[in-house]
Parts: structure tokens; C-alpha cells; sequence
């Protein structure tokens, strides 16, 4: 099976920001960003589309020509618990450094880590592998396509950031 995995759009939120689940707005940029985005996808027709239920992703994959994709929980952004919508140089938690030097393995107070979103995502692929689909589009997050890359074998957990997704970017795995 072939999955379309799409980022969302630039958001709407100071930079440094750290806002996971919340339900940000995109920015202003949205239109020119989503024109990129679309073109990348002209001529792809899809067995089934799939969105996280954040408004950053539906909304693009509705401008993209897929206004009723199917939610899935499981592929929102990583929860970042206490932190949400703080900036990160405003946090005073004495956990963000150790976060910090291994934000791969510990999770955000309150939220969580890297594992735990790499399982919900493991655990939708698992069941889309599953699915009688050829080609599929999935319109989500940069750490849910982190995670996916992972799980497709594009690239190991060490330095997987490095592999991130740039707003709007696209990024073919199979299943």
C-alpha cells in the first residue's frame, strides 16, 4: 500500500510555541501555503483519506479536495500536557531540561513521550496495513510523520527530527 502522509500548514501561534493537541489556527499564509500543498497532490487519486481531527489538518485536506476524510484520534500531534500553549522559554518546569536532553524517550509533564506517540501511530498503521487499500492519504503532524517514517523504515529513531517534514511537505511510505 502506498500512504500520501501531508503536514498541515504554518499555524497561527508565537513562534516557540509549544502547542501539540491544542486546536490552533492556521496562518495567514494559509491559502498560498495550501496551493503548494494541493499541487503536490494534482492527479493522486486515493482509496481512502485519513486527517488527525485538529483543525490545522482537516483544513487542508478540505482545501486539497478531501472535505469529509475519516478522523483517527490516533494521528494528532503529541500531547504536550502542561506545556500547551506556553512558549517554551516561558515554561518553569524543572522537567523541560531533562526533556530537553531526551525528548526521545521522556514524555512533557502531564503529556507524552515520544514512545507513547509512536505507538497510537504504530498502532493506526497497523491497522490500515490491514485495509484492502492501494493508496491512501493521511493529512496530520510533523511528529506523526516522524513517527510513520519510523515505522516504514525510511529512517531510525536516532536524529529521526532531522527527517521532519516541512510544513505543507509531503512524504511517501509503504506499507
Amino acid at each position: 500500500m502506498r500512504v500520501t502522509m501531508i503536514r498541515h500548514t504554518s499555524v497561527a501561534v508565537p513562534k516557540g510555541t509549544c502547542y501539540g493537541w491544542s486546536d490552533v489556527p492556521v496562518a495567514d499564509t494559509f491559502e498560498q501555503e495550501a496551493a503548494v500543498t494541493r499541487a503536490k497532490l494534482e492527479g493522486m487519486v486515493f482509496d481512502q483519506v485519513y486527517s488527525s481531527p485538529l483543525t490545522r489538518a482537516t483544513k487542508l485536506a478540505a482545501y486539497c479536495g478531501f472535505p469529509s476524510p475519516v478522523l483517527d484520534d490516533r494521528l494528532k500531534e503529541m500531547n504536550m500536557g502542561d506545556w500547551e500553549m506556553q512558549r517554551y522559554d516561558d515554561i518553569r518546569d524543572e522537567a523541560l531540561q531533562r526533556w530537553y536532553d531526551d525528548y526521545m524517550h521522556l514524555p512533557a509533564t502531564g503529556g507524552e513521550s515520544f514512545p507513547m506517540l509512536h505507538a497510537r501511530v504504530s498502532a493506526f498503521l497497523d491497522e490500515l496495513r490491514a485495509k484492502p487499500f492501494r493508496r491512501v492519504a493521511i493529512f496530520a503532524h510533523g511528529g506523526v510523520l516522524v513517527s510513520a517514517g519510523i515505522y516504514a523504515g525510511l529512517f531510525g529513531e536516532e536524529n529521526a527530527f532531522s527527517h521532519s517534514v516541512p510544513y505543507g511537505g509531503v512524504q511517501e511510505i509503504r506499507l
